[in-house]
């Protein structure tokens, strides 16, 4: 489970009565859409030739772009998840992080999660030092207007998103 019981107003859009700008709206969806493509490999090495992750990551970036609408990225995220429901380890961390990424489209709160399984897919392949230092790279990847927004977001939800934010 990465999603909270209640759902937080800061990651619902303000024409639906939270507080979330489109275009941080937008910033969480890249940023998702780079956290799940930075272990992209670790699920096209042992999965050679489906391609549903990668265009779930592209699907986040044509909803941003307005290219896609928000079902049809949806759609896409939940195909990359199907990819990862057979496989086990860091490929099926990956596929589900690319899920993820493409899923803030419809619920911005996703975010986290594609950010939580791409940790999760490198400690499966490489171990926890190697988890931490890939939380480390995401943060150095948080666009300024969503930065503390997102910390914020990890402080709260760590002990769902199975303690990869710590350290």
């Amino acid at each position: 489970m990465i999603l909270p019981k209640v759902r937080d107003p800061r990651f619902v859009t303000l024409r639906r009565g939270g507080t979330l700008t489109d275009a941080d709206h937008h910033l969480l969806a890249l940023w998702a859409a780079e956290c799940a493509e930075h272990v992209l490999g670790l699920f096209e090495a042992g999965v050679p030739g489906d391609a549903r992750p990668r265009e779930a990551i592209g699907a986040a970036r044509a909803w941003v772009r307005g290219e896609l609408k928000m079902m049809e990225a949806r759609a896409a995220g939940g195909h990359a998840m199907g990819a990862a429901r057979e496989l086990r380890g860091a490929a099926r961390h990956a596929a589900y992080a690319a899920g993820q990424a493409a899923c803030v489209a419809h619920v911005a709160a996703h975010e986290l999660g594609a950010a939580a399984y791409a940790i999760k897919a490198v400690r499966a392949a490489e171990g926890d030092a190697a988890g931490r230092a890939e939380c480390r790279w995401q943060r150095g990847r948080l666009p300024e207007p969503i930065r503390e927004l997102v910390l914020d977001d990890q402080r709260l939800r760590n002990e769902i998103c199975w303690s990869v934010f710590e350290g």
